[in-house]
């Protein structure tokens, strides 16, 4: 079985094209697992509604935590709550590709589904950058495949850390088990945070905690200012 693992914080909007993509899939064998962190919205009405499991959640590290203490599944995908599954066939092609591959995890292209050329461009660079670093510097961000064993093995993601923690969790498991960077799918990504934050503000972000985590190690104070559900949608 597959446990899908999704967070979310006040995503009512953003949560049933997920969900909808998820129910669309022409492989089955899998659970929807939400961790919700205090949704004052909808999004736990609309996750029991499409038969997720609901967990407390928290902080990113913290609520995939949760949803993978309750996940019966031999293999997790963890998801963030406003990226959408490219196909019907994308669940069945990447554990196809996980398995014959042998992996232990894994990330995934990421594709925006809206937005300008210079966010397609700058999406493709991160691909390229994961693609080509999967042997050495694992990347993986929005989408993490990862068996259960091997996220018992490292002990989950790291609570202590406040942004991008998803790539200190690849490189851990990357330890223990073979990483690789699945091609033959992509996830459909939001731009959300840069219409909201500004492009140039946020990649120059994103590229600073890169060399910090390289050059430094995970980011476990909060010096990039860093707010979960800061990208929420507000009427």
């Amino acid at each position: 079985m597959l446990s899908i693992i999704i967070l979310t914080l006040n995503e009512e909007e953003d949560l049933p094209p997920l969900l909808d993509s998820i129910k669309k899939q022409e492989y089955k064998d899998y659970e929807i697992i939400v961790a919700d962190a205090g949704s004052r919205d909808k999004t736990v009405e609309i996750a029991k509604k499409y038969g997720c499991i609901v967990v407390k959640g928290g902080l990113l590290p913290y609520g995939r935590n949760r949803g993978a203490d309750v996940a019966r599944g031999d293999v997790f995908l963890f998801l963030d709550a406003d990226v959408i599954l490219s196909h019907p066939k994308f669940l069945g092609n990447a554990i196809g590709e996980f398995n014959r591959r042998k992996l232990g995890s894994a990330g995934f292209k990421l594709v925006p589904h809206q937005g300008k050329a210079i966010d397609r461009f700058a999406h493709f660079c991160w691909n390229f950058v994961g693609w080509a670093m999967q042997s050495f510097l694992p990347h993986a961000s929005q989408a993490i495949m990862s068996k259960k064993e091997v996220h018992k093995a490292i002990g989950g993601f790291d609570e202590k850390i406040v942004f991008v923690e998803d790539h200190p969790y690849v490189r851990e498991a990357a330890k223990v088990a073979k990483f690789g960077f699945i091609t033959d799918e992509y996830v459909l990504v939001s731009i959300r945070r840069y219409e909201k934050d500004g492009r140039f503000n946020v990649y120059v972000k994103y590229m600073l905690a890169g060399l910090y985590m390289i050059f430094i190690g995970p980011i476990r104070s909060n010096i990039f200012n860093y707010k979960f559900g800061h990208y929420e949608n507000k009427k």
